[in-house]
């Protein structure tokens, strides 16, 4: 009977099933947040062609610059977060996220939006909020804590970017980053009542737990891993930014209907992400990145062939599922290391996917600007090839 009772658990109670209290905030604070970068992350690269007359490859250039510095930071937070307070490090990856909306504000030029991307970009919270997790987890429900707190994520981004679209209709692009700023200001705030967390150095340490970030690069489990991950965030952002431009550009929707397509993606992408969550700790992890690869082929694929409104919006509701790999590479690779060195662990696939990657979204741009429809043949067929190789075992932890 208790486990019938599980099974028609409503979804609201398999979304908190796995938060404590510090996971619960942590929870609230990526929804704020989100909401937030909502209103404007899914109108930006069209805010960059008209307000600032960007060209695609140059806004290609500034996506591959926070990708760029997404790297760099990375491998920073997880060298700081194995030897400081975990806490304080996460937030001052929010506090450096709340001048850029204001930039973007302000900015004159796609040059001028610069300084915006640079700060959006330092992603201090990547490997620190990993290895908050796995320490603080069920470690019987990982996959499902990591996918729960990315859910946290898409929730946030459910009703921001339609939200956002009206706003810019109605008052202007400049009120939706003011708007923003406040939303990250809230989610910073809210972190700040998380429990402190430090690594767990061990009394007599393991000559891997000794091991500098160089070093780990050896481990050729590791670095199996990260190659993997790396082509997999390559292939994302090669088109990424770009889909909603696809979606303006070739079928001439405004700036509402692509706030609603960007509702719709984050809407599935937190009800998928649960299942895709449990289907990960009950079958294979392995096989729930495959799963939102393969959403990602066939999503790209419907939004290619119809511009049909109503097809449009199930296949970013379908594509809401490939949103979810950097929370599902935490859960695969996360596990593998010592407490003592996981966010250094976690912070090399993280860091050579973002230095792997950064040129996407140039070369995204690049292919936008011959055709629009290039990157998203790309998409369609690397994503189904990666998607075979994650079947691969050696994926699993």
């Amino acid at each position: 009977m208790a486990s019938l009772r599980h099974q028609k658990a409503p979804v609201i109670g398999i979304l908190f099933e796995v938060l404590n209290r510090d996971l619960g905030l942590l929870f609230l604070c990526n929804v704020l947040g989100a909401f937030g970068d909502g209103l404007f992350s899914v109108q930006l690269p069209i805010y960059l062609s008209d307000n600032l007359k960007a060209t695609a490859t140059e806004i290609g250039i500034l996506y591959a610059v926070m990708s760029l510095l997404a790297a760099l930071t990375l491998l920073v937070a997880g060298l700081l977060a194995d030897k400081y307070d975990r806490k304080k490090i996460m937030i001052a990856g929010w506090i450096a996220w709340i001048p850029a909306p204001l930039i973007f504000s302000i900015a004159g030029d796609w040059l001028q939006a610069l300084p915006g991307m640079v700060l959006w970009g330092f992603w201090l919270g990547g490997p620190t909020t990993t290895a908050y997790i796995v320490a603080t987890a069920n470690k019987a429900k990982m996959t499902l804590t990591f996918t729960t707190i990315s859910a946290a994520w898409s929730l946030g981004y459910i009703f921001s970017p339609a939200l956002g679209g009206y706003m810019s209709a109605a008052v202007g692009m400049q009120y939706v980053f003011y708007s923003a700023t406040i939303f990250y200001a809230l989610a910073c705030i809210t972190l700040s009542f998380i429990r402190s967390q430090r690594a767990t150095n061990a009394t007599c340490q393991t000559p891997q737990e000794k091991q500098s970030s160089f070093q780990l690069l050896k481990n050729r489990k590791l670095m199996t891993l990260s190659v993997f991950f790396a082509s997999l965030m390559f292939t994302l952002m090669l088109f990424r930014p770009f889909m909603t431009k696809f979606v303006r550009d070739v079928y001439l929707y405004d700036n509402f209907h692509i706030g609603v397509l960007g509702s719709v993606l984050f809407f599935g992408s937190a009800i998928l992400g649960i299942w895709l969550g449990r289907f990960g700790d009950r079958r294979r992890k392995s096989g729930a990145l495959a799963i939102s690869l393969l959403m990602c082929s066939a999503s790209t694929l419907i939004i290619v062939l119809s511009g049909n409104f109503p097809l449009l919006l199930v296949a970013f509701f379908v594509a809401g599922g490939s949103y979810l790999t950097w929370s599902l590479m935490g859960a695969i690779v996360a596990p593998l290391a010592p407490e003592s060195i996981r966010a250094r662990w976690i912070s090399i696939p993280q860091t050579l996917s973002m230095f792997t990657s950064f040129v996407a979204p140039y070369i995204g741009g690049v292919l936008y600007d011959a055709s629009p429809y290039y990157p998203m043949y790309f998409a369609i067929a690397l994503t189904f090839v990666i998607a075979l190789l994650s079947f691969i075992k050696v994926l699993d932890s």
